[in-house]
């Protein structure tokens, strides 16, 4: 998918973050993260945009950055948001778009980073929206992702972000698990070996026989795959689904 599909998600949707967290105030319960309240939320988020700029300016192999932790009070924590957002979004822009750099997924880019910013910066909105309606942690709530969007977000998080999750060479799960979303026309299928990462693609035979079933609009997967609540119809090993529960 296009760089500036994500550049145009990425801004998007920090801005509907940042509209969110201000309404709530800081104080707001953030259900979809336990034990965080809004104030949490911005200084997370804002510190990873900071991870997010040292590294593109870092090389593949120097050593993981370290930002800076964000101010304690609320005001100067929403304004440390402001200035390490716009700062991004001048890095990510300017940056060589295919320029290897840090990341703790293979081949991190700019383009790459463009596209993990979007998705981070949207589960985070939704947790923004979470608080502000003040939602309990099983609840579903009503904005709907565009579905490109989250079909993209699907398939990063299987395929970019699962496999480096943990220390697959110690797990000794095996299955298959199929994640359909019929609106936006896309099917994965994860499969898992023991002692292996697991690999995620697009299945290749209709006939395909699974252990387990993750099915819905994108939306609804998008939240499933980031351990978001969701609407998604799951059946079969439910084990091997909850492999899969991004934060």
């Amino acid at each position: 998918m296009a760089s500036e599909f994500h550049h145009h998600a990425f801004r998007d949707q920090a801005a509907a973050f940042r509209s969110a967290v201000i309404q709530a105030g800081p104080d707001a319960e953030v259900s979809t993260c336990p034990g965080w309240d809004v104030r949490r939320l911005v200084q997370h988020l804002a510190r990873v945009y900071a991870n997010v700029a040292l590294a593109l300016e870092l090389e593949p192999g120097d050593e993981r950055p370290r930002p800076p932790r964000p101010p304690a009070d609320f005001d100067d924590a929403l304004t440390w948001w402001d200035d390490r957002f716009t700062h991004l979004v001048h890095a990510l822009s300017t940056s060589d778009p295919a320029r290897p750099v840090w990341s703790f997924f293979p081949g991190g880019t700019a383009e790459r980073w463009t596209r993990r910013m979007a998705h981070e910066t949207a589960i985070h909105r939704l947790d923004a929206e979470h608080a502000l309606a003040c939602l309990g942690p099983d609840h579903v709530h009503e904005l709907i992702f565009d579905p490109a969007l989250a079909a993209d977000g699907i398939d990063e998080m299987l395929t970019v972000i699962l496999p480096v999750t943990v220390n697959w060479a110690e797990r000794e799960h095996e299955g298959k698990v199929l994640y359909h979303a019929p609106d936006a026309g896309r099917a994965w299928l994860v499969e898992y070996q023991p002692g292996w990462p697991p690999v995620a693609g697009a299945p290749t035979d209709a006939a395909l026989e699974v252990d387990a079933t993750v099915a819905g609009t994108a939306d609804a997967v998008y939240r499933r795959v980031w351990g978001r609540p969701s609407t998604a119809l799951i059946t079969g090993n439910t084990a091997l689904v909850n492999l899969v529960s991004g934060r």
